[in-house]
């Protein structure tokens, strides 16, 4: 990220990498070429290698990490789990997951809420799929296996030169076999629900119902590897998003107090969930600032399938793009005091047009498919934990951790009940 921050600073809002001899990987964080890219012309665009071969080999060709045919079929078989009317039957669900992890939070202690905020995130995901309470163990498991594997990844991209090394001695075959195991604890779950003949209308239920334009269902492989999408993805970003949201608050107690006085006067226990959610607009606008400061998927890549021309500028096919959405959310040319927390940036009243200039769930024909789902969460985590107690951290600025998303590294927070 500084290698960006620095380049952007030199060239401005795009420059060139040459990698060998014709190879060019092109970095920019220009919004009109961004919105170009995923929304105007995304049909000259697909995702790279790093995402439909590196990444996965380890979690599978889901539709995260497949292009093409494969992925507009599979889209639109995930695609309905995820609307508002689904999700809505999920809310219960989702606010019981949270509030059983909630528990171990320690009232008058200082803990980092990255961990406890991955565990949350976690949990939601596999009390969604699944319904289950008993699974615990199995899902540390599958955790455990998907943090691994990612570790790996990361190791693979930094150190390109050293893939002959992780094939001869044996690491990727090893982190190949723990995807493996991880595909296994699932396929037993899947198994499980299958024979019991019941009924869940959870994520599961959803994806064993979705059937191809023949009416027929997904092999097990590829069901089984939507899981391991929805499973990586989805608990990830929103641990990610709601530990950056939560330093935030306790580093502005004014704007914590606001949230406080919107969340006091919200039932959050009665039976329309969605309603309350939709009265929670401060606390939704302090999410959507933390993300645009902080957002988990801080860049997008993409490969030009034929040669383009955006803005006067060349992008021939098969090169690289890398769009920084981190760079494009702290634009002073289009944010006002962009390092600054400020909410009320999102005041719907103020009707400003930012959608060319926000992407935290990306845009176009592969937005995040979760993104609903992951907002909701979100608001629910958040409301519980400001409604319970005051926050405070000693952190002035926090560190991040550039991986495949965006991280912190630590954020220790004080908690006292209110």
């Amino acid at each position: 990220m500084p290698f960006h921050r620095a380049n952007f600073e030199k060239y401005g809002d795009i420059f060139r990498v040459r990698v060998g001899f014709r190879k060019a990987v092109i970095f920019t964080r220009n919004a009109t070429i961004i919105k170009h890219v995923l929304q105007k012309q995304h049909r000259k665009y697909q995702k790279s290698e790093l995402q439909t071969v590196d990444l996965a080999k380890y979690i599978g060709h889901g539709i995260l990490t497949s292009n093409g045919e494969h992925w507009r079929v599979h889209r639109r078989m995930v695609q309905p789990a995820f609307h508002k009317k689904k999700l809505q039957g999920l809310l219960g669900i989702m606010k019981q997951a949270i509030q059983t992890e909630l528990k171990r939070i320690e009232p008058a202690a200082t803990q980092d809420v990255f961990p406890l905020m991955g565990d949350l995130a976690f949990q939601v995901v596999a009390q969604a799929l699944f319904s289950r309470s008993d699974i615990q163990e199995s899902m540390t498991q599958l955790q455990d296996i998907t943090e691994r594997n990612q570790k790996m990844l990361i190791r693979e991209m930094r150190q390109p030169y050293l893939k002959w090394w992780f094939k001869l001695s044996g690491e990727i075959k090893k982190h190949l076999n723990l995807a493996e195991e991880g595909r296994k604890i699932l396929n037993n779950i899947i198994e499980e629900r299958l024979t019991s003949g019941e009924d869940k209308d959870d994520l599961l239920d959803m994806l064993l119902n979705a059937t191809y334009e023949d009416g027929t269902h997904m092999p097990r492989r590829q069901l089984i590897d939507e899981v391991l999408i929805l499973f990586t993805a989805g608990h990830e970003t929103t641990a990610n998003a709601l530990s950056f949201t939560l330093f935030l608050l306790a580093k502005h107690p004014d704007i914590q107090n606001k949230v406080l006085r919107e969340v006091e006067n919200i039932d959050m226990e009665g039976d329309d969930l969605m309603q309350c959610l939709s009265q929670l607009t401060y606390t939704k606008q302090c999410i959507e600032e933390a993300l645009r400061l902080y957002p988990p998927a801080y860049v997008i890549d993409r490969t030009a399938i034929a040669d383009d021309i955006v803005q006067g500028q060349n992008f021939p096919k098969d090169c690289l793009i890398l769009m920084s959405i981190y760079e494009l959310h702290r634009s002073s040319a289009f944010w006002d005091s962009p390092e600054e927390f400020n909410p009320d940036r999102f005041d719907i009243a103020l009707k400003r047009d930012y959608s060319s200039h926000y992407y935290p769930f990306g845009a176009g024909p592969r937005m995040c498919v979760g993104n609903n789902f992951a907002m909701y969460e979100m608001i629910i985590a958040i409301a519980q934990i400001i409604k319970k107690f005051h926050i405070s951290t000693d952190l002035k600025t926090v560190e991040v951790n550039p991986l495949i998303s965006l991280k912190p590294l630590k954020v220790p927070v004080k908690f006292i009940l209110h």
